[in-house]
């Protein structure tokens, strides 16, 4: 244990959840959450408070966050297809075990490796093999940790796994102590995800919690975004899963929020063993989000579409080798998740990879008033083809380019701009008001930039290639059609 810490390579902890949305926490200012471990984390290291996910569904978040690359470079998402191996090879797991790291996987890993796309593989199944310890299960897993199979001889004392996997990490640790090598942990949580089956020995937490409403919840607060916004299933689960009537949506929110404290708990799990085992001043801790959750909010529910709630998550990172303030550290540069990466490898003191599209957070550790990127894209590619988008944002606008038309329903492409400074619920589109022509054609120049890179450096297999037409503000929906279908 003593080589670890002298050899001043910090020990790395990477907590993930799924579709956990950033207004979870005291932190992002919820006042109706208990989440002590987390809110331990917020005290002692950086709150991102503009942090993205730069695609907001799990599979094609998750390998953005493995390679640190965006998802037309990537080519893996739902109704595309599996992450490329030269993509997996850049990945920091791989780039970390190289270097002397010991690299484990719990949890839900999201996708598969392949180059073959007529045969992919389970989640899992290639990737496993670069890793020293893997409790890592496909598909979306289950909440009995008796279903999955890695995690059996946990079952008898951790019958729920979100707790089993942090008892599982906590074994992978202890090894790595034994084997004196500085270690990397990726715990992917399942949790918040539905099927909403919390841990039931937390049942009485918020029993008696009414939970607050964000000031863009419900129906009236969705009328003025783009018709391509209500295409979706998102429109749909606003109702289907209870957000529109008072009784429901507060069920809804208590389950969603009991799923979020089984999580805390088992990172508490993890923070409590660091501290015992006393490695915690030499361990980082990253915890994040693979998408963010509406809850209601616009009237939507679920994730995917740009908007702040399904994209937006929380995005703490505690360095202990800096000294802390008295006040809790946030920080408003933007930061994506294809930033994860970039910043696991700069801890671990190795060189970022040419072809990854992530920054190294590490400096806005030392000074949270620094930025490490001017601009970043959300990329929404998959479900219904009306809801396909891509967004652009910078320190203080967002645009959304709705590229879908539809003459019989009297539906054609239009643009969306918010101010996220200073309208942070996305009330008021700008795009088509008055005295915003500047910041307008300020992000349409952004967008055009971000489309040119897709163009030059996105994958042209699984689908990728026609997005480079559809997407362009400058072509007609005929010029589009006509394109793409003779491309076909």
């Amino acid at each position: 244990m003593s080589k670890n810490i002298e050899s001043n390579r910090p020990n790395i902890i990477f907590f993930f959840t799924d579709d956990q949305a950033y207004d979870t926490q005291k932190a992002y200012g919820n006042p109706n959450v208990k989440t002590p471990y987390m809110d331990s984390l917020a005290d002692k290291g950086t709150v991102f408070m503009r942090h993205y996910n730069t695609t907001a569904i799990c599979m094609a978040s998750r390998a953005n966050v493995m390679t640190g690359q965006y998802e037309y470079k990537t080519g893996c998402n739902f109704d595309h297809g599996p992450l490329g191996t030269e993509q997996w090879l850049d990945s920091y797991p791989v780039h970390l075990k190289k270097s002397g790291y010991r690299v484990g996987f719990g949890g839900k890993f999201g996708f598969s490796v392949s180059d073959d796309t007529l045969n992919v593989g389970e989640e899992g199944e290639v990737a496993q093999h670069y890793f020293d310890f893997w409790v890592g299960n496909p598909g979306q897993t289950s909440y009995t940790t008796s279903q999955n199979k890695t995690l059996t001889k946990y079952a008898q004392k951790y019958p729920h796994s979100t707790r089993a996997y942090g008892a599982a990490t906590i074994d992978f640790i202890r090894e790595s102590v034994i084997k004196d090598q500085p270690f990397c942990m990726s715990l992917f949580f399942k949790a918040p995800h539905r099927p909403v089956q919390p841990d039931p020995i937390f049942d009485t937490v918020y029993r008696n919690t009414d939970f607050r409403k964000l000031p863009n919840y419900g129906r009236r607060a969705g009328e003025h975004l783009a018709l391509q916004s209500r295409m979706g299933r998102q429109y749909p689960r606003f109702m289907e899963w209870g957000y529109d009537k008072e009784e429901s949506y507060q069920h809804a929110l208590r389950k969603y929020n009991q799923l979020i404290y089984g999580v805390d708990y088992a990172i508490g799990m993890v923070l409590e063993e660091l501290k015992k085992l006393k490695i915690d001043d030499n361990t980082i801790i990253i915890f994040s989000s693979d998408n963010g959750y509406f809850n209601g909010s616009h009237g939507l529910g679920s994730k995917v579409l740009p908007y702040e709630e399904g994209t937006r998550v929380p995005m703490i990172i505690v360095d202990p080798r800096i000294e802390k303030g008295k006040e809790i550290k946030k920080t408003n540069s933007l930061s994506g998740n294809v930033d994860i990466a970039a910043t696991i490898l700069d801890i671990a003191g190795i060189e970022i990879p040419s072809v990854y599209d992530g920054k190294s957070l590490l400096p806005l550790l030392q000074n949270p008033n620094k930025h490490v990127r001017k601009s970043l894209p959300i990329i929404q590619v998959w479900g219904s083809n009306a809801t396909h988008c891509l967004t652009v944002m910078d320190e203080e606008y967002k645009y959304i380019y709705w590229y879908y038309e539809n003459k019989d329903e009297k539906i054609v492409a239009s643009e969306e701009l918010f101010n996220i400074k200073d309208d942070p619920y996305e009330m008021i589109n700008l795009a088509n008001q008055p005295n915003y022509e500047f910041p307008l054609a300020k992000m349409r120049t952004l967008y055009d930039q971000q489309l040119d890179h897709w163009k030059k450096e996105g994958v042209k297999s699984n689908g990728y290639g026609q997005y480079g037409v559809l997407f362009d503000r400058g072509m007609t929906w005929e010029e589009k059609m006509l394109i793409t279908n003779n491309k076909q």
